[in-house]
């Protein structure tokens, strides 16, 4: 799968590989000033290594750097870009990561998180922009060149995981993904609690089942003979009721085709139901009623929110199905369409569809779902992974087949146990050896449809759920999926080394002391990957 550059990236592209090349020594000698070189204890490898190359074509869409602007480039926004340097300064003044176990009064995790991450002694400099990235993401990334010492990770590591801020219990995995070597583990086979990390599994999960180019489509279907219209839901949560659909599936755009459908049938008059049997089981998750995912729905517009917000935690309707079936018959209405709402009804087979509209490709819903952390489009991909595969699609079902997917990709799922595909549920273990081998999996070049699961990390710094942190320290160097739970704190994603190796790391806390000060010291470790002094 390759993602549709954008006019003015391509445009600008000869400018920004040149800006690339020219500021890439500076920010080194930069790393090398406020890192100490690290050495010590010996690391391991892995049993079976495995290489992957991460190569130019892997990852088209991250960070783009125009007139001097650092943007990032994300083809679910609505204008194709994210201007992450305008995010980043609105969100400075900003603290705290999102805690889903808190129903009201949360930071909106798609700008704000803890702003922390001092890097190594001494205090990192902020990365002037994020040229790094973007050179790794180039092919930068040179497999002749020599890889980290595993000692000198383990000496780097080792200290900054015993803070006790990190909690009773943790765990930490790298994985070099240019050479395959394991550079260093800490209970790296240990299931502990991963928040909304599980998100990484789920988008793998999803886009090996149903392909990144899939869509999810809406349609609109009548019974002949009868003037009954039934709305199909497709399990698209980002079908938006709003004026400016931006690039998603819009229901004013429905209502308009299914009123022209209708008017060119002779029909000014129906009874309209709503169909929801897409997904099965209940639509409340666990947690119950809860700000940060609304009821789980086959049918429903901007996912049920009553704020107009597009993201992080908000009140939800209660029937997010018929909601939706009341917005629509409002504007048939205004269509001239005369419209009795008549509730739930299952369309039958001889329903004729008169109109549909469809999501962006899979491939941007993965990457809106990680850059903000989308609880409800991660619990839609779950359920549309188990209808793919022939499962039930419920919270049970959608569970089974993100392992039954992973499994499928050999990858490592001893104490692997899913419940949901948010990362909602603490009965959800995952280990720091699978977190890095799903990333490592996603910029393998035989899987190039995975390539999302990277391009939708948030950037330190930048974007997403690390707009606000690494201020500090890495910004710009990190690309990483958070992960918070009262006494929970998760980071993976991935970072290029100054060897110009691309490096996977997971680190998972439990029973930490509080979200700010664990957050901090999963931003020093990784920082410190970023800067280190390792080869």
């Amino acid at each position: 799968m390759v993602v549709p550059e954008l006019r003015a990236w391509r445009a600008a592209r000869p400018r920004l590989a040149r800006l690339a090349r020219a500021a890439r020594p500076r920010l080194v000698r930069a790393a090398q000033a406020a890192v100490r070189p690290a050495v010590g204890a010996a690391g391991s490898r892995l049993a079976k290594p495995m290489t992957w190359q991460y190569t130019a074509g892997a990852a088209t869409a991250g960070l783009a750097l125009a007139a001097g602007v650092v943007t990032a480039a994300g083809p679910w926004d609505s204008s194709g870009q994210r201007t992450a340097e305008r995010d980043r300064a609105a969100a400075l003044g900003r603290t705290g990561g999102a805690d889903h176990d808190h129903r009201t009064g949360m930071p909106d995790p798609s700008r704000t998180s803890d702003a922390s991450g001092s890097g190594s002694d001494g205090g990192a400099k902020p990365a002037p922009s994020a040229v790094p990235v973007l050179v790794g993401l180039g092919g930068a990334g040179d497999p002749a060149r020599p890889a980290s010492d595993v000692s000198a990770v383990a000496a780097a590591l080792d200290p900054l995981l015993r803070d006790s801020a990190l909690g009773t219990h943790h765990a930490a995995a790298v994985l070099d993904v240019t050479s395959g070597e394991r550079l260093y583990g800490q209970s790296a086979g240990d299931p502990l609690v991963p928040a909304s990390t599980t998100k990484i599994a789920t988008a793998v999960a999803a886009l090996s089942a149903l392909g990144s180019d899939h869509r999810l489509t809406t349609r609109a279907a009548l019974e002949p003979g009868t003037g009954k219209l039934v709305l199909i839901g497709g399990g698209d949560p980002t079908l938006t009721a709003r004026k400016d659909a931006a690039n998603l599936a819009s229901l004013r755009t429905l209502a308009t085709d299914t009123a022209i459908a209708l008017t060119k049938r002779g029909v000014t008059e129906v009874t309209l139901s709503h169909d929801t049997t897409l997904y099965a089981g209940p639509l409340l998750h666990p947690i119950g009623v809860n700000d940060n995912l609304a009821p789980v729905s086959a049918l429903m517009t901007d996912e049920a929110r009553t704020d107009g917000s597009t993201s992080g935690p908000a009140p939800r309707v209660a029937d997010p199905a018929a909601d939706a079936a009341r917005a629509f018959a409002d504007l048939l209405s205004g269509h001239g369409i005369r419209t009795t709402v008549a509730g739930p009804a299952k369309a039958s087979g001889r329903a004729e569809t008169v109109a549909t509209v469809s999501s962006p490709p899979l491939s941007s819903l993965v990457e809106r779902m990680l850059t903000n952390s989308d609880n409800d489009i991660a619990e839609a991909l779950a359920r549309q992974t188990a209808a793919a595969t022939g499962g039930r699609p419920d919270f049970d079902g959608g569970a089974a087949a993100i392992a039954a997917q992973l499994r499928e990709l050999g990858l490592p799922l001893a104490g692997a146990d899913f419940h949901d595909g948010s990362g909602l549920n603490r009965a959800d273990r995952l280990t720091a050896d699978l977190l890095t081998a799903l990333l490592a999996k996603a910029a393998d070049p035989a899987d190039p449809g995975l390539r999302p699961v990277l391009t939708g990390l948030p950037v330190a710094g930048f974007t997403g759920t690390l707009t606000s942190r690494y201020a500090d320290g890495a910004a710009g160097l990190v690309r990483a999926k958070t992960g918070t739970l009262t006494g929970v704190n998760t980071l993976a994603g991935t970072v290029v080394a100054r060897n110009g190796h691309l490096l996977a790391f997971a680190f998972l806390a439990e029973n930490t002391t509080g979200p700010e000060a664990a957050q901090s010291a999963l931003d020093h470790a990784v920082t410190t990957l970023a800067t280190c002094a390792c080869d």
